[in-house]
């Protein structure tokens, strides 16, 4: 990529959603996401350089806000965005009955991903990642999470992640891997488990040091004894963690993730009152995916409770061909606030500020002197449609490191 600094650029006349601050946000500080009602924001060498009213700055490009919203754009923060093939055929089993579950434990489901994944060539991985990354550029996403998973043999998880991470250095945007090691049990591979612990992880540790290991914890998947001992041997190498847990079942891995320091705990659709409560008042992030509960049972994580307790939360769009065919975070924010029982603003929240806090993305998420310009502005002056209004493209302009990628007439 060009990393020639593009001209100064003003925004003027815009509602500016800031959400300003130290660190996450967690319980009713969800809310405030610091609203200037009208400011003017110049862009410079890719950062925000000032934040005031009346600016006019000397050759500088100006788009006209018009008192429409500006906002931090979009940080999705969980997503399976690396895979090859289709799962149409599944999709109509689905609509004649058969839950994903039973999709799971008959091979299907995860399985099928990753049997096209192992057929595809690493080029051919990379050139899916960038269409999709492109999609949610255009949409307003401009750092995403990407977790390998599909693979299931050192060689090809090894494979998704040198595809992730070759899409992270040709992208306009921000891509930080995940290597989802624990993604699901191959039951063709004789001591699987162990060869993932033993052999696969080293692996990873040695190519991609200090990544972050994920794992889905859930019957037909990864047990509760088996996702703790994946997760304490990569603890022990200084990997960082996090783990998909009680998207259909709740098996203890949510207590037990808090124990191991896990960075966050993702799904949540049947975790318990108790376990809500005490992910909120711990260190981790609880990560709300509506979409999957959209796509697959019309089940969904209780925010509500979980941010009355304090809890910081983050929503994503899980995108990934089975469960949550999904880029748009707009659509996600919707879900959010129809079935999660929270706010617009605390939504909003959810997938800038706490999602980049989340990632380790300590220059992005809110709108301050000397952030990155990651920037969208909506085409309405009042964010609350975000969760009112559904479908269509909700986005005026997108922003990504100080380039404007898309501008609307």
């Amino acid at each position: 990529m060009d990393d020639a600094s593009p001209p100064p650029l003003l925004i003027r006349n815009a509602r500016v959603l800031t959400l300003a601050g130290e660190g996450p946000r967690r319980g009713a500080a969800m809310s405030n996401l610091a609203v200037l009602d009208e400011a003017d924001v110049l862009v410079r060498n890719g950062l925000i350089d000032q934040i005031s009213e009346k600016l006019d700055p000397a050759g500088a490009n100006v788009i006209e806000a018009n008192g429409r919203v500006l906002m931090p754009a979009f940080v999705d923060a969980h997503t399976h965005a690396c895979w090859a093939g289709e799962r149409l055929d599944e999709w109509d089993m689905k609509r004649r009955g058969a839950s994903y579950l039973e999709l799971l434990k008959a091979g299907g489901g995860i399985m099928s991903t990753v049997r096209a994944v192992r057929a595809a060539s690493e080029d051919e991985l990379f050139d899916g990642i960038m269409n999709r990354l492109d999609w949610m550029l255009r949409g307003g996403t401009t750092a995403v999470e990407i977790k390998s998973g599909y693979g299931l043999t050192t060689a090809d998880e090894l494979k998704m992640l040198r595809a992730i991470a070759r899409a992270g250095d040709a992208w306009a945007g921000f891509v930080s891997p995940t290597a989802c090691i624990g993604h699901a049990i191959d039951r063709e591979q004789d001591g699987f488990v162990d060869r993932t612990i033993h052999e696969t992880l080293p692996a990873v540790h040695a190519e991609f040091p200090g990544i972050t290991i994920d794992g889905y914890c859930e019957d037909g998947a990864w047990s509760l004894e088996e996702t703790v001992r994946l997760f304490e041997a990569a603890a022990a190498l200084g990997h960082p963690l996090r783990i998909h847990a009680d998207q259909f079942n709740s098996l203890g891995m949510t207590s037990a993730a808090i124990g191991l320091g896990a960075r966050s705990v993702d799904h949540l659709e049947a975790s318990s009152e108790e376990d809500l409560r005490r992910l909120a008042t711990s260190n981790t992030f609880g990560v709300m995916l509506p979409c999957s509960g959209f796509h697959t049972d019309g089940r969904y994580g209780d925010g509500r409770r979980f941010i009355d307790a304090g809890g910081k939360l983050v929503i994503a769009t899980n995108v990934n061909p089975g469960s949550a065919p999904c880029s748009s975070t707009p659509m996600a924010i919707a879900l959010a606030v129809r079935h999660l029982g929270i706010s617009a603003a605390e939504a909003i929240c959810a997938c800038t500020a706490n999602a980049a806090a989340l990632m380790g993305l300590s220059d992005g998420g809110s709108i301050a002197v000397g952030m990155r310009a990651d920037l969208l502005m909506l085409r309405w002056r009042d964010e609350r449609e975000l969760g009112h209004t559904f479908g269509g493209d909700p986005v005026d302009a997108v922003i990504c490191k100080g380039r404007v990628i898309r501008q609307s007439d």
